[in-house]
């Protein structure tokens, strides 16, 4: 996997990328009109927007969310007159997620499974209203009423993915301790118990406790996200402070899979998981 100048990552593997968008395929095929008007190749026009061709190619193409200074920068090369921030202007960028998290978001809404591991939070799709807004006023800077609704709005907006049809078969571990930290105080947390109770109850999703005490963990190395796309290749994801990486490099794919499997046989069962749910909203 390579990374580029902007921070963001790229996949040496083209065959996991997202199925492309519309929207994404529209603005791929402008930037395409011009390059090829400016009497660019790939190749050429890489270098002269500082970012890989491969990532050029995978932004025409309709299969990367273009960085706000690809658009820039391609505009200013490709003497584009304002028509590609025109047409970035009308692509899905699904308003309160942050620009490194867009092209998962994308991936999550074309998955057929979607597995999910945390020990920092309760995954987006599972989270009740107040506890993202919890979640979003803890960790600085600190956001007006207005960027804090904006992100609520975002993260509330995924919680659609578990009940699109057809059905996505959703696996989430959390860790015992996210929910004992108490984000957002008692209530809040009671009633995101409460909420992960019900949203279990449906065969495709599966929900698992990682108790506080467990030996051996796979899952030592940190939060992980996988996506099954619809022609059965696995993509991976993980992110850290301010950023994130993509993982479509089949042999890492592979190790976060074998991971995620082994922390499924050592976490609670769906069923213990629920009753160990129940007593920790009982005893706060």
């Amino acid at each position: 996997m390579t990374v580029d100048e902007a921070g963001g990552p790229e996949s040496s593997c083209t065959g996991g990328e997202p199925e492309p968008t519309e929207s994404l395929k529209a603005f791929g095929a402008v930037v395409k009109a011009f390059r090829k008007r400016a009497r660019l190749t790939q190749e050429e026009l890489a270098p002269r927007v500082r970012y890989s061709v491969q990532t050029v190619a995978s932004i025409e193409q309709g299969r990367r969310f273009p960085p706000a200074d690809f658009v820039a920068r391609a505009e200013d090369v490709l003497d584009a007159f304002g028509a590609l921030r025109g047409a970035a202007r009308h692509l899905a960028r699904r308003p309160g997620l942050a620009s490194w998290f867009r092209q998962w978001a994308v991936i999550e809404e074309q998955a057929t499974a979607l597995w999910s591991y945390e020990n920092r939070l309760v995954p987006g799709p599972l989270q009740t209203e107040e506890y993202a807004r919890a979640v979003i006023r803890s960790v600085p800077p600190s956001l007006d009423e207005e960027q804090i609704e904006r992100q609520v709005s975002g993260r509330m907006a995924r919680k659609a993915l578990l009940s699109t049809h057809p059905l996505v078969e959703y696996s989430g571990i959390i860790e015992q301790s996210v929910l004992e930290r108490c984000t957002g105080g008692t209530e809040v947390t009671k009633r995101q118990i409460d909420h992960l109770l019900e949203i279990s109850e449906p065969h495709h999703v599966e929900l698992q406790i990682m108790p506080l005490r467990q030996e051996v963990h796979a899952g030592i190395n940190g939060p992980m996200h996988l996506a099954e796309t619809r022609d059965h290749r696995w993509l991976g994801y993980f992110e850290g402070q301010r950023g994130s990486l993509l993982v479509s490099d089949a042999a890492e794919v592979s190790i976060m899979l074998q991971r995620y499997a082994k922390m499924r046989s050592q976490a609670l069962t769906p069923d213990d998981s629920a009753g160990l749910l129940k007593r920790i909203r009982g005893a706060l």
